[in-house]
């Protein structure tokens, strides 16, 4: 389990990477383009990855819904190298982050068919606020610079 655990932290740092990194990009060459160069060099180099260990996919053993997958993560990378860098890293993560705990919510309430528990709706109430007070706190601290007279010399 703590194999999972840490391969989940590493894979949210390289996340982090990759969106900073497309970000810059999309600053140079567009969010869509950005989006195709990351998509394109994936391919390319999960397919080296799938040609050493000599496994390669059955695509018609997959159901046509599970292509949407596909096309959702295009548009979530390309949003993101829009927003990331107009938002800035923190800010974008956080909220890409609360619509995912959100969306987590929502599906497995549909998946279940009930609603959550209410130790589980605390949880995901802690989880949203802890993500949000980076963001309260820079507030804060804009509004206590706009309130500090200008020393004038």
């Amino acid at each position: 389990m703590l194999f999972f655990v840490i391969l989940a932290l590493v894979n949210g740092v390289l996340i982090g990477a990759s969106r900073t990194i497309n970000g810059q990009l999309s600053t140079r060459a567009g969010a869509f383009r950005a989006s195709v160069w990351n998509h394109v060099v994936g391919f390319v180099f999960l397919s080296a990855v799938l040609l050493v260990l000599r496994v390669w996919p059955d695509l018609t053993d997959v159901p046509v819904a599970a292509y949407a997958g596909g096309v959702i993560g295009a548009l979530f990378v390309a949003v993101n190298s829009y927003v990331f860098p107009r938002l800035g890293a923190m800010s974008a993560s956080v909220l890409v982050i609360s619509g995912q705990v959100l969306s987590a919510v929502v599906i497995d309430c549909v998946q279940q068919r009930t609603l959550p528990a209410p130790i589980r709706i605390a949880g995901v109430a802690l989880v949203l606020l802890g993500l949000s007070l980076p963001r309260l706190t820079a507030r804060l601290r804009q509004r206590e610079i706009s309130k500090c007279p200008t020393e004038k010399k």
